[in-house]
């Protein structure tokens, strides 16, 4: 079997079967192509399902690190010819994983960018008083800005976030995360209210501007189809350039600073890692080191004998 055929038969499943997101099943799209043309090139014809060893795999990732990609790409990588060289093995179509013996560079690790207590008061205070105005874009950007920060979703949850996974009396939302894992997250007063003040307010007439309406999804776009993740990251990365501090600009760092807010309000790590989705509690301690982070910062300003 060509190895580019077995690559799109992988790539299905990752659309149809595994419940990936699709965010990584574009992840694996780029990273397998890449690997099927290294292959070709080093490969007297057309390259098999045969040619996909351990050995070519080690050359491919070390052809990658010559070229200067950083270490948490090639960690995505390996993760990549993992996940495929078990579905190989899971087909019978290779005797064993190819990719069991690789191991993963070691990244450092980046603690992510979090707003201040201070710096996300203003975001949403500013978003507020635009909303003021009644116009139905302002009055749902500041609805998707409180969502963010009260519930720390994922871009592509809240985008995808149904009407009906709404419950108003109860101030909760039903969320589809990765791998089609449900979970329902609660939300504050002032996210209840933005929402409100959406529905009633704004949503009908962003519907209105649809050739077609959809009554699906929860936020509209300016066109009155569903909010794509594109004008999500638009309308955060305008705040955060408002803001002091570098780092990343995109919806990410609302969950980020969301996590770690908890955190340094008391939450229990467990009940953070159930709101954010992660399956492993690991994911979830990153934000302990930032709230360490953070501890330690104001102690060296503020004690004198730091």
């Amino acid at each position: 079997m060509r190895l580019e055929a077995a690559i799109e038969a992988f790539l299905e499943a990752v659309r149809f079967e595994y419940g990936y997101s699709e965010h990584t099943a574009r992840a694996y799209r780029r990273d397998l192509h890449d690997f099927s043309s290294f292959a070709e090139r080093g490969a007297a014809g057309a390259a098999t399902v045969a040619d996909c060893d351990l050995e070519l795999m080690r050359a491919w990732l070390w052809d990658r690190q010559q070229r200067g990609l950083a270490p948490s790409t090639l960690a995505r990588n390996v993760a990549t010819l993992k996940s495929f060289g078990g579905w190989l093995e899971l087909r019978r179509l290779v005797p064993g994983n190819p990719a069991s013996r690789l191991r993963s560079p070691r990244a450092p690790r980046e603690l992510p960018r979090v707003l201040a207590d201070e710096q996300m008061a203003r975001i949403l205070d500013r978003a507020a008083r635009r909303a003021e105005s009644g116009d139905p874009a302002q009055l749902r950007d500041h609805a998707v800005l409180e969502l963010l920060y009260a519930t720390a979703l994922r871009v592509s949850e809240l985008c995808s976030l149904p009407l009906t996974g709404l419950d108003r009396r109860e101030r909760t939302v039903r969320v589809l995360g990765k791998g089609g894992k449900e979970r329902v997250v609660p939300l504050g007063a002032p996210a209840a209210r933005a929402i409100e003040r959406y529905l009633d307010g704004a949503r009908a007439a962003l519907a209105a501007r649809a050739e077609r309406p959809e009554e699906v999804p929860l936020f509209l776009g300016n066109r009155g189809g569903r909010l794509g993740p594109n004008a999500v990251y638009r309308l955060v990365s305008r705040e955060l350039e408002r803001e002091p501090g570098g780092g990343p600009r995109g919806p990410h760092t609302f969950r980020h600073t969301a996590a770690t807010h908890l955190l340094n309000g008391g939450a229990d790590l467990r009940v953070v890692q159930e709101m954010l989705g992660h399956s492993s509690l690991s994911s979830t301690q990153v934000y302990t080191h930032v709230s360490a982070e953070r501890l330690a910062e104001s102690y060296r300003q503020a004690h004198p004998r730091a």
